[in-house]
């Protein structure tokens, strides 16, 4: 491992070793203690059917449980967030079935979404380039979504769970201010095969774990293949973040995604950023 990559990866949050037992109890006591100490009463997450946020599903369900075997009253508020049908609804309704949650709530995000674009289009058309249209569609999804989750976790003293995991982080693959929007990180300093590991470990079927990732916001692409998007593999995202050997294009196609999505991973700059350099 270079010295930029693994800077890189400390800053990720990336471990060399991954023992899956004891990441699942750490996370699990992490996500019980932050909710106590914070005096809330909930967690809220969105489930796709991907297999992010069903390990964020499954280590929440079992925080809560934990905490309601020790007398503090806490529960899981799983969320749908379909934008009408979902092409892979089906996954999304194993996924509730195999974590279990204490609630589940779906709000159907299509037309607050279409709203907002054509409202944004009233005046600013001319602004947006037709041949991205689907594509500004699909961070409003995402925002809309997180619009959703908040507003459940604001009536329930809930705590709105993020499925961010360090593969994402690397690649900036996520909306700013919508699924990167987020008050705990459960997942965080995770490879995605490292995310696989806990779902399996925790009782996800492999058709669950193993399934191909998709965001699935573009609605002229959809279940378009994350690696498509990011023009290397999970694989390569994953030996570069766990120091292990990446081809030259694949580490420079990395490396040049990361450092332009900085601004993703950053709080707001402020100009008293720059008089404390």
């Amino acid at each position: 491992m270079d010295n930029e990559q693994h800077s890189i990866s400390r800053a990720l949050g990336v471990t060399a070793s991954f023992d899956v037992a004891l990441e699942v109890r750490r996370r699990i006591d992490f996500l019980s203690h932050y909710l106590r100490h914070a005096s809330c009463r909930a967690f809220v997450l969105g489930i796709s059917g991907g297999v992010d946020s069903l390990a964020a599903g499954l280590l929440a369900q079992a925080a809560v449980s934990q905490l309601r075997a020790d007398g503090y009253d806490a529960r899981f508020i799983a969320v749908r967030l379909p934008y009408g049908v979902q092409a892979d609804e089906t996954d999304a309704q194993k996924s509730l079935g195999v974590i279990a949650p204490d609630r589940v709530v779906t709000v159907d995000i299509k037309p607050a979404a279409d709203a907002m674009l054509e409202a944004v289009m009233v005046e600013g058309e001319d602004l947006i380039e037709p041949a991205r249209k689907h594509f500004h569609l699909g961070n409003i999804k995402a925002r809309q979504r997180m619009v959703a989750q908040y507003a459940l976790a604001g009536s329930t003293s809930g705590l709105v769970i993020g499925t961010d995991q360090a593969a994402e982080a690397l690649m900036g693959f996520f909306t700013k201010f919508g699924d990167g929007a987020a008050d705990i990180l459960p997942l965080a300093g995770l490879t995605k095969r490292r995310v696989r590991a806990i779902a399996e470990h925790m009782g996800a079927p492999s058709e669950l774990v193993f399934k191909v990732p998709t965001a699935d916001l573009e609605s002229d692409a959809p279940l378009r293949a994350d690696e498509e998007v990011y023009g290397v593999t999970y694989d390569d995202i994953d030996n570069f973040l766990e120091g292990k050997a990446v081809t030259e294009p694949a580490r420079q196609r990395i490396l040049k995604t990361y450092w332009a999505s900085g601004h993703k991973r950053a709080l707001p700059v402020a100009p008293i950023d720059e008089l404390a350099e």
